[in-house]
């Protein structure tokens, strides 16, 4: 016989029916609070609710802020923007990581004296203000001092003074209400049900021009491996072109077994350095140096040099093994193996890569693997490293990421880590959320105008904009786009503009990217011809093709506008040309100005007519402003939202305006600010 169906219904949970307040869509928020939005040390942090009650109750709001290792919140209260959005703001004035929510009620005592405002009969006055007497009483006794007897002064006057307007009057006391307001009844208060995180970094990890160098490679002549010792002697030459991020690829021994051969050859001749990505032999792993570079003190030398010349030094962290590393034998649990019993080197089919073992993330022993991995970071931040470029970190588990860069930040909240995952977006995306800084780009492979319209408009309005930050690179030892390849000079100066002023963080691949390599190991490929990582290459570097000059020029140009240092601003202006490009950056209160037209065309002369929205820059409109070249120093007097451009790419493919006013002073004479 069949059970009869249960047809109670389940009994609805209440919560305490006298919180009426009613807290949404609080903002910014990262995936509804579960990873924490970014911002820089100094920002100001826009916070924004819906808030709202039943019926025609006044509301109040707070923001509640607080640093992580800080148990006391701080409150801010929050203004009504109109249909029931809130806003306030807190300044996260230092590194590390924060908390902020939002809370709300009903606040009689507001509700009252909004209704008091309405009152016009003496009667109702009177009523309403016996009514604020009992409200004003219960505010005095959660308060003290001088405030207290000034409240039950104020109650008392309310119980006794007669007259409309007088009552009125003392009803409305502007002084006396700011007191009450000081001590609401806070007891039937909503909380926003999820503390929001915020992570606080150093303005480097917005604004930063990288520069990216073999060090094995900087020997003064040729055929001989390079040193730290010799990397010192570069750094004048790369300060001058005006970087302040120094980043070497993997400086660790390479490995002997299965080492590759120049232009990736399988097998290595006699003398063949390697790649330095297959990390670990006999003299030791991921905390030993390549012998030939120097040692530990000679490391710490060119650390404490390269800040003199107003640089960091970046290290690569690559989170695999050579065959012949010290961890394939003390750790054999830490490696995939094959049926034959041999360790699964790694593969991105059809590429194969025999010198390189990936870890066994799936190990039993993934605990003591993570703790490993992050010490290895861990040890370089001891050595006064805080960047750290992450190789393909989207082949690692994204828990051992967060759990990772966390750790890591909250003994050095200075860190930087810059994600090299050129994978897809949900996954480089989820990389960001998980605590990487800054992250790698499509940019090099992003090169019409609606392209870039259409890729870096999302990067910097869309929703990423929270957590994302852009770093662009037109070069890496693995990319060397078509666009370059086939472009010439004027390929390479339109990528350095466009990378350099679209996104506040951006590098080039050295010497390479500014001496024009362009050569690729073989048709339809991105390698390069005798790569880099595969050899020891000698470079010319006062060739005079060069791009140093321009490059200085370039970075001089990022480090005095303000406008070029942060990507929120960034705005796409029409021009009646599809090989032109424009758009335009500025500071907060709109007093720097930066206006960049590109020729994307590296072979011919395009002209075209652009349009500014001359009342979003803050430009009158009938009045002249000068339009101040900052490659070229060139100066021109532009008139009203409509005028003309000519781009030739042989002689500059670019434009990048510093916008100044016109300013008339009491001579009667014109200037440009």
């Amino acid at each position: 016989m069949p059970k009869p169906e249960n047809t109670a219904k389940p009994e609805l949970k209440l919560s305490d029916g006298r919180v009426r307040a009613v807290i949404e869509r609080l903002t910014p928020s990262v995936d509804g609070g579960r990873f924490a939005a970014k911002r820089i040390a100094g920002d100001a942090v826009v916070v924004e609710a819906d808030c709202f009650t039943d019926g025609h109750d006044t509301l109040a709001c707070l923001l509640l802020w607080r640093r992580e290792d800080e148990p006391a919140w701080q409150e801010t209260p929050m203004t009504a923007l109109g249909n029931d959005r809130w806003r306030a703001s807190f300044t996260a004035a230092s590194v590390g990581r924060y908390r902020y929510t939002v809370t709300a009620w009903v606040d009689h005592f507001l509700s009252w004296r909004h209704d008091f405002a309405r009152r016009i009969e003496a009667e109702d006055l009177r009523v309403a203000a016996l009514v604020g007497a009992d409200l004003i009483e219960a505010a005095a006794q959660r308060a003290q001092g001088g405030a207290r007897e000034r409240l039950k002064a104020w109650a008392a006057d309310l119980r006794t003074v007669s007259g409309a307007l007088a009552l009125k009057a003392l009803g409305l006391d502007e002084d006396l209400a700011a007191i009450a307001q000081r001590y609401p009844d806070r007891r039937y208060a909503a909380t926003f049900a999820i503390e929001h995180p915020l992570v606080v970094d150093r303005e480097r990890a917005r604004f930063s021009s990288w520069y990216e160098m073999f060090p094995r490679s900087t020997a003064s002549e040729p055929g001989r491996h390079g040193s730290f010792r010799d990397c010192e002697a570069r750094l004048p030459y790369i300060a001058k072109m005006g970087f302040d991020v120094l980043y070497f690829p993997p400086i660790h021994p390479v490995g002997r077994v299965n080492r590759k051969g120049a232009n990736n050859a399988v097998t290595a001749a006699p003398g063949d350095a390697g790649s330095p990505w297959a990390i670990g032999s006999a003299e030791g792993g991921h905390r030993a140096l390549h012998s030939e570079l120097g040692t530990i003190e000679d490391f710490r030398r060119l650390v404490a040099s390269a800040h003199t010349h107003g640089m960091e030094l970046a290290l690569d962290i690559a989170l695999q093994c050579a065959p012949d590393h010290p961890y394939v034998a003390e750790h054999p649990n830490w490696f995939k193996r094959r049926p034959d019993g041999t360790v699964q080197y790694a593969e991105n089919p059809p590429k194969k890569y025999q010198d390189i073992f990936p870890f066994e993330f799936e190990s039993e022993d993934w605990r003591e693997l993570w703790q490993e991995l992050s010490d290895v970071i861990r040890y370089w931040a001891g050595e006064g490293v805080r960047i750290f470029r992450i190789d393909n970190p989207h082949t690692k588990p994204f828990p051992f990421w967060e759990w990772a860069i966390t750790g890591l930040k909250r003994e050095y909240p200075d860190a930087i880590f810059l994600a090299e995952a050129f994978t897809r977006p949900k996954v480089m995306h989820r990389l960001a959320k998980l605590g990487f800084t800054q992250s790698y780009t499509y940019f090099a492979w992003r090169n019409s105008k609606h392209q870039l319209i259409e890729y870096f408009t999302e990067l910097t309005q869309g929703p990423g904009r929270e957590y994302f930050r852009p770093n662009a690179w037109p070069n890496t030892p693995d990319i060397l786009a078509e666009y370059l390849q086939f472009g010439g000079r004027p390929a390479f100066i339109v990528r350095l503009v466009l990378a350099a002023t679209l996104a506040a963080s951006y590098g080039i691949y050295g010497p390479a990217f500014e001496l024009l390599e362009a050569a690729p190991r073989e048709p339809g490929t991105e390698d390069y011809l005798d790569s880099e990582k595969y050899a020891v290459r000698a470079w010319k570097l006062d060739a005079p093709h060069s791009l140093s000059e321009l490059i200085a020029r370039v970075n001089r140009a990022r480090r005095d506008n303000p406008a070029l240092q942060s990507d929120a601003s960034l705005r796409f202006y029409p021009v009646d040309n599809d090989s032109l490009l424009c758009y335009a950056k500025s500071d907060a209160e709109l007093e720097n100005l930066v206006v960049a037209v590109v020729n994307l065309d590296p072979h011919h002369v395009q002209s075209g007519w652009v349009e500014l929205d001359l009342a979003a820059l803050g430009i009158d409109a009938h009045t002249p402003y000068q339009m101040h070249d900052l490659l070229s120093g060139a100066r021109f007097l532009w008139s009203g939202p409509r005028n003309f451009v000519q781009l030739d790419p042989q002689r500059a493919p670019a434009h990048v305006f510093a916008l100044r006013r016109k300013l008339r002073t009491e001579r009667n004479f014109d200037y440009f600010l």
